[in-house]
């Protein structure tokens, strides 16, 4: 070989180091269900009480908000899935498919060998529905199963996540996947561009013998077209008996492991820890929970449940020890966290899990109990700590933000037709947004099924409701015959609805609202008119009214499907004719 050629191999191999260093590694870490005043730092800044004087205890996530910046109106999701998908695709999860988040025992397209009609993909629901028992003006829409990864079956669909824009970083998961389908093969991790490290395809996991459930290949439905299921995999077992410590373990040893590389070329490295802490079933470690159970802040601002705020101190340590494990290896020289939930508190369990006041509502809702959930991003060297920004922002935007600031190009995905997400790597140093750098103040929410989460206005099940938060305004759409509008500045607890009081405004935002939806949710994501409603039995107060035919005209009021040959009515709901063509 000659010295010239050797020479070159030499100067590319140095570039490529160069390359690579000047990128940073990437921690995201996504809580379950983790309320946006579950974090004590959070409670403190929306009810001025003192960590003291509260009854969680957030140390180390409180530790993120005083190393990082932490942003007061950030959005997610109405529940984990859709969240999931939105996060890993920079797009709003009505958008991919995602309207809700389903069990297993969901029955698929997929998963009971029929071949899809015109129009549905193998991972759309045949049907999905809570079991209510009062009268449902509306039937529901349907939702996806599984993120689109460019199976044969996706029909040519293929979202192109997180891990797979950022082909120079090594990408690794650890936790909750929810977006494949219940162990579908050709949706998992690994066919979205991670590394499958220790990983459960399903809403929710016990915390205690929980391996033989993630290393079960024992199919959910029999007819599922695969020799056995890719539920998920325990990984090895590292020594913990609880499933937030030894998932932490999976984590801290990814991190030594990179650490230890000392090839001048090593590639940095994404790691997603999706944490199944603080989701169903409450199960907590019981020298934890006996500490709680005595502990005299017990009931401050309603929070209450002892076994639920053992499971978050379990999710405090373990984000302390990525801390401590940053520091120990000195990765933390280069590398970003972001931090965050994937929906609000819940707040229909019994017993209670926790209490998202002062704001209204929690997990399943679209009130800012709901939607709005904490998330700090934090980067030593690069992002001055303990400030707060008050911009509204998304989860979606997750994606263009850390595509910015790990080197790549996210103006690809920007482009019409791309994500919806934007970059708020300008709010790192303009936290107020003096600037205008970061260009949104629009955002949306869908959520077309009928669910049994109570809704806080009238104590019934909750009806289908899509949302818009649009600059200082929000508007809240019942299907069933109701609008909300609330200015979220001057009210961010939605104490007084103000669409009486401006109806020019409200149906601004309704239209606005409306128009998004019709042009970005298939329609087969939306509900429709139940031709087996008998309005003479209404529980709420109000009557059932459609206001898309009210204010949109009769060619987009709400779709039916009696007499519509594609569809069938039955008694979970209505699923598509199995023979149609049109």
């Amino acid at each position: 070989m000659s010295r010239i050629v050797v020479l070159l191999i030499c100067i590319s191999a140095s570039l490529a180091s160069l390359a690579h260093a000047s990128k940073p590694n990437v921690i995201v870490i996504l809580a379950d269900d983790l309320g946006i005043v579950d974090m004590n730092a959070y409670a403190s800044k929306f009810t001025g009480a003192k960590a003291s004087q509260m009854y969680y205890e957030t140390p180390n996530l409180d530790r993120l908000t005083k190393e990082g910046l932490a942003f007061s109106q950030a959005y997610a999701c109405h529940l984990c899935s859709p969240a999931r998908a939105s996060l890993l695709t920079g797009k709003y999860a009505a958008r991919t498919g995602f309207t809700t988040a389903v069990g297993g025992n969901v029955q698929t397209f997929y998963n009971q060998a029929i071949e899809p009609p015109p129009g549905y993909v193998a991972q759309d629901a045949l049907v999905w529905k809570d079991k209510i028992d009062i009268q449902q003006a509306l039937v529901n829409g349907t939702t996806r199963d599984g993120l689109a990864s460019g199976h044969r079956l996706d029909n040519g669909q293929n979202e192109t996540t997180l891990a797979e824009a950022m082909p120079e970083h090594d990408s690794a998961f650890i936790g909750k996947w929810h977006l494949g389908g219940h162990g579908s093969e050709g949706w998992q991790p690994a066919d979205q561009g991670f590394e499958e490290i220790s990983y459960l395809d399903e809403g929710g996991s016990p915390y205690f013998n929980w391996r033989g459930i993630w290393d079960s290949e024992k199919k959910l439905h029999p007819m599922t077209p695969q020799e056995k299921l890719l539920r998920g995999k325990s990984g090895g077992n590292l020594g913990q008996e609880y499933l937030t410590d030894e998932l932490t373990e999976h984590a801290i040893k990814y991190l030594r492991h990179k650490a230890d590389s000392k090839q001048p070329d090593a590639r940095p490295f994404f790691l997603h820890f999706c944490h199944f802490a603080v989701h169903t079933p409450f199960q907590g470690p019981a020298e934890d929970v006996a500490h709680f159970e005595q502990k005299a802040t017990r009931g401050w601002n309603g929070h209450d449940n002892a076994v639920y705020a053992a499971m978050v101190k379990r999710l405090d340590v373990s984000v302390g020890r990525i801390l401590d494990t940053l520091e120990e290896t000195g990765l933390d020289e280069n590398t970003l966290i972001v931090f965050l939930s994937d929906n609000g508190g819940v707040m229909y369990t019994d017993p209670l899990a926790t209490n998202n006041a002062p704001f209204k509502g929690g997990k399943g809702t679209h009130f800012e109990g709901g939607i709005r959930v904490p998330l700090v991003i934090r980067w030593k060297g690069h992002v001055n700590g303990d400030r707060w920004s008050n911009v509204p922002i998304d989860c979606n935007d997750v994606f263009p933000t850390v595509l910015e600031l790990a080197g790549y190009d996210a103006s690809q995905y920007t482009k019409p037709g791309g994500i919806d997400g934007r970059s708020i790597a300008p709010l790192l140093e303009d936290p107020s947004n003096t600037n205008g750098d970061y260009p949104r103040h629009t955002f949306f929410q869908h959520y077309p099924l009928n669910v049994i989460v109570k809704s806080p206005e009238d104590g019934f099940p909750s009806a289908p409701s899509s949302a818009i938060r649009s600059g200082d305004w929000k508007l809240i759409f019942d299907w069933s015959g109701a609008i909300r509008l609330y200015n979220i500045v001057d009210d961010p607890f939605e104490k007084n609805d103000l669409s009486a009081a401006l109806p020019d405004k409200a149906r601004e935002l309704f239209i606005e609202l409306n128009d998004w939806i019709d042009e970005n949710v298939d329609v087969k994501y939306t509900p429709a008119l139940n031709p087996a409603y008998d309005p003479r039995k209404e529980s709420r107060k109000r009557p059932f009214v459609d206001l898309r035919r009210q204010y949109l005209g009769a060619d987009r009021a709400i779709r039916t499907i009696d007499g519509d040959p594609r569809f069938e009515l039955i008694p979970d709901g209505i699923k598509p004719h199995m023979n149609s063509s049109k």
